[in-house]
């Protein structure tokens, strides 16, 4: 059970319902929209309609489905199928996340220090179904995440979750050349689970377990599905999400910036040791 923010030795399942911040009797005050802290108490609530948070609320999720579906249009007539990628496609092959293409040394006459395939490759699919239960997945988790948490945040939080996935794609599968954004998602749904679970929004927490139980289930069991990079991007998108609920209970923002930061900069070391301990 969490403790109230400005006395911690009080445990309460009651979270304010602007901020998310749990508070005890004490602190709560009543308001027509729920339960809220005192700081949040006197401040006025915007009035949101359907039409201003379509507008506005997700903006960011939808300039990244737009980029993924302008990318893999450029990719070719060879990613446009229902069977999977040829090797035709420029982008794929410059693209694509594999070890030999990020140790920091060279390997058999391979390219190296091509680090940007750790970001690139989240931005690459491989088929049309590829792509669409992808960009499927991240309107439903963006449209309710982004509004919840903001737009730095959330793209934070994506950012290093792809990482994260790459980070767990050399880890599980090196040697298998992976593309896809799912990584990335992953990392949201984690997010979207962790920060439901801080607001005790119940409801949206277990719908959200179920989705990502389903598809932990069909990562394991279906072949060419990346089981690392899933399971990296979910642990980054949530300890990331932890990290800044943390520190926004301590009113230390910073804090949870430079954890932000520091997910990102292992991601990235962890991956480069690895490659070049692969053989």
């Amino acid at each position: 059970m969490a403790h109230c923010y400005r006395h911690p030795s009080r445990e309460t399942s009651v979270s304010c319902s602007n901020c998310g911040k749990p508070i005890c009797p004490d602190c709560m005050t009543t308001t027509p929209v729920g339960m809220r802290c005192p700081e949040c108490a006197g401040q006025r609530t915007k009035v949101r309609t359907m039409r201003t948070i379509s507008a506005a609320g997700f903006r960011a999720t939808q300039a990244l489905i737009l980029i993924n579906v302008i990318v893999f249009i450029a990719e070719g007539s060879g990613a446009w199928s229902l069977t999977g990628a040829t090797n035709s496609s420029w982008l794929l092959n410059h693209g694509l996340l594999g070890f030999p293409y990020i140790r920091t040394t060279s390997i058999g006459g391979l390219p190296d220090d091509e680090f940007y395939r750790l970001v690139t490759s989240g931005f690459l699919h491989l088929d049309l179904l590829h792509i669409a239960s992808n960009m499927y997945v991240l309107y439903w988790v963006g449209r309710l995440l982004e509004p919840a948490i903001g737009r730095p945040r959330f793209l934070a939080i994506y950012f290093v979750a792809l990482l994260a996935g790459s980070f767990g794609v050399l880890i599980a599968s090196p040697h298998s050349p992976t593309a896809g954004a799912s990584g990335a998602i992953f990392g949201l749904m984690g997010a979207a689970f962790a920060e439901a679970h801080a607001r005790g929004a119940d409801q949206v927490r277990n719908q959200l377990v179920i989705l990502i139980v389903i598809n932990l289930i069909i990562t394991l069991n279906v072949p060419n599905i990346s089981a690392g990079a899933h399971v990296g991007g979910l642990i980054g998108g949530g300890l990331v999400t932890l990290g800044f609920n943390q520190a926004d209970r301590m009113r230390l923002p910073q804090v949870g910036w430079a954890l932000c930061s520091l997910v990102a900069v292992v991601s990235v070391a962890g991956a480069i040791l690895v490659a070049n301990g692969t053989t």
